[in-house]
């Protein structure tokens, strides 16, 4: 739609007080054969489409590298949070980047001279199996090549030797042209057994890393989320006041594909100040904005330029803003209202509430573009934190909590904050909580249930893709919804 759409007094009506479980929607004919072909691919901004419409939320318990990077392989996106130093941030924003493309065009490398010990660290702190090594620190010569299989196993004594004694050297290294395919690529490394190509040029300079694994993943995940490099895309979350401006810098130089910027009440003078800042330094870089839950909040945030909107204050399970404040709108009538102020012209993220994978369709259907999840992933492999099980029931459970519960502000604040700051946050009454989610395994396995529910949605409302279901539903979502009595919810998703 090219322009927002104005509700009428009715459909006011119909919105007030709506949430999720308020509704079924009518099932449409179909000409889908098969929904395993079904489209859900939808607009995170206006120049950057996901295969899989979810966004994990930016969240100390729910986003670093590793669920940022499994986000984009199954075709969402991931926002790392800001819970933690600029550094640590950046790192693990470069570590999400580097981690699959078909080409990796700046390998890490170590120079010669660097001792196993701290090859070995260097190759933790990255994550990675195989180091390129140099002539000399920043002389981009290759020298040979450092795997695990290379280094000594469980020997002390080797641990202060240099990586010189141990490397394949480059006189016995299998290495391809800059400009070779990936065809090329997989025959030579198949046909010599290894599993990293590096690119030279004539002068020896490396040009790039090709590795099987990478190449296997792009075979296995064609719809993964990546940048026009072929490298996964990443989210990165920043403040709107202090270091937002030094975060950002770091965060864009570590290659972070967007900024989330990230403060409780969006609809405020700082937000307007922040994106300002934002665009004088760093200027079209594409900004999410948030949170806000009023149509006035979206047209304010239309208005000072955000890419997209985030949508929702104080629905998510590890957030007590409406319980302290009052302040908040149900979820899916600020989704309406805010697609109501904007229409097509700035994505909306509905942000919060999501219970069950049906809450992820009807936001779909009603206004946003995609979907934020927090708790839904926190108890997963890939979440921040550790498996715990509780001694009453032995059940396994991993903690989610809001960022502004205390536990999360201090922890951010120790990790890069000064005393006054930690003393300032202890005088806060805080507005998050920390709770205990049950460990759920792999992201993939929710991932993969998430997207077939949400093709068994567009198959029922009649269509072959996600965007025909929204551009048909949308002008009006009341044709299409069933307001549910209290009998009808039990009947629906009581179980």
């Amino acid at each position: 739609m090219d322009s927002a759409f104005t509700a009428t007094p009715d459909e006011a009506a119909f919105w007030a007080g709506r949430t999720f479980d308020d509704f079924l929607f009518r099932p449409q004919k179909t000409e889908s054969q098969t929904r395993r072909t079904i489209s859900v691919k939808s607009l995170l901004t206006a120049d950057i489409a996901l295969d899989l419409p979810i966004v994990s939320s930016n969240m100390d318990s729910v986003t670093g590298a590793d669920m940022a990077r499994a986000m984009a392989m199954h075709g969402g996106i991931g926002v790392v949070h800001r819970g933690m130093s600029i550094e640590r941030q950046a790192s693990e924003v470069a570590v999400v980047k580097r981690s699959q493309s078909a080409v990796i065009d700046s390998p890490l490398c170590l120079p010669m001279g660097t001792s196993i010990r701290q090859a070995r660290r260097f190759a933790r702190q990255h994550g990675i199996t195989g180091i390129l090594i140099e002539t000399a620190s920043g002389s981009n010569v290759l020298a040979g090549l450092l795997s695990n299989r290379d280094t000594p196993v469980h020997d002390d004594a080797a641990e202060d030797r240099v990586v010189d004694d141990f490397m394949t050297p480059l006189s016995r290294l299998v290495t391809g042209a800059p400009d070779i395919s990936t065809d090329e690529a997989e025959r030579l490394m198949f046909e010599h057994r290894i599993e990293r190509l590096p690119l030279i040029d004539g002068a020896n300079r490396i040009q790039g890393l090709i590795t099987r694994r990478d190449i296997n993943l792009n075979r296995k995940q064609p719809g993964a989320s990546k940048d026009s490099a072929g490298h996964l895309r990443c989210a990165a979350a920043v403040g709107a006041r202090g270091d937002y401006l030094e975060r950002a810098a770091a965060l864009l130089e570590a290659g972070a594909d967007l900024l989330f910027v990230d403060i409780a009440h969006g609809h405020s003078v700082i937000m307007e100040r922040a994106v300002a800042g934002l665009r004088g330094q760093f200027g079209n870089v594409p900004l999410v904005c948030g949170n806000i839950a009023t149509s006035a909040g979206a047209r304010f945030m239309r208005d000072i330029g955000a890419d997209a909107i985030k949508v929702g204050v104080g629905p998510g399970c590890g957030c007590r803003t409406r319980l302290e404040t009052a302040a908040g709108v149900p979820q899916l009538q600020a989704i309406r209202e805010a697609y109501l102020a904007v229409g097509d012209k700035v994505p909306i993220v509905a942000d919060g509430g999501v219970k069950t994978d049906k809450d992820i369709f009807l936001a779909l259907i009603c206004g946003a573009s995609t979907v934020m999840l927090g708790s839904a992933l926190s108890g997963t492999d890939e979440a921040p934190g550790h498996v715990i099980q509780d001694p009453a029931t032995h059940m396994k459970k991993k903690l989610y909590r809001g960022m502004t519960s205390p536990e999360a502000v201090m922890e951010a604040l120790y990790d890069s904050g000064s005393s006054e700051e930690r003393d300032a946050a202890l005088e806060i009454p805080p507005e998050g909580q920390e709770i205990q989610v049950p460990y759920r395994g792999s992201v993939s396995t929710i991932l993969q249930r998430i997207r077939g529910h949400l093709q068994s949605s567009v198959s029922y409302g009649g269509e072959t893709t996600l965007a025909a279901v929204r551009e048909k539903v949308l002008p009006d979502p009341t044709a299409f919804l069933v307001p549910l009595s209290a009998a009808a919810r039990i009947e629906s998703y009581e179980r």
